[in-house]
């Protein structure tokens, strides 16, 4: 991953995947600082299905939960299953 050369500063909705699944779709005020802190984390089980991309869309604070919830429902990422309700 390229979080460096690609993931913006600004806050919006992103989401890591490997090369078979969507893991995690989240929010962030800052969406690289994320990106590293969950690139930084051991043993867990977003690392362990080995994240090896991301997408990511700004957006205002006001709209990101919302977006948020849409894409969790059309992709249904792993890791928000385990953490669901």
């Amino acid at each position: 991953m390229s979080i460096r050369a690609h993931a913006p500063v600004e806050g919006g909705v992103y989401g890591l995947s490997n090369a078979s699944e969507w893991l995690y779709i989240g929010t962030a005020a800052n969406i690289r600082h994320m990106l590293y802190t969950h690139l930084q984390e051991r043993d867990t089980s977003l690392t362990s299905r080995g994240p090896v991309g991301f997408v990511y869309e700004a957006c205002p604070t006001s709209m990101r939960d919302l977006r948020c919830e849409r894409l969790i429902s059309e992709y249904a990422p792993v890791r928000n299953r385990d953490t669901a309700g």
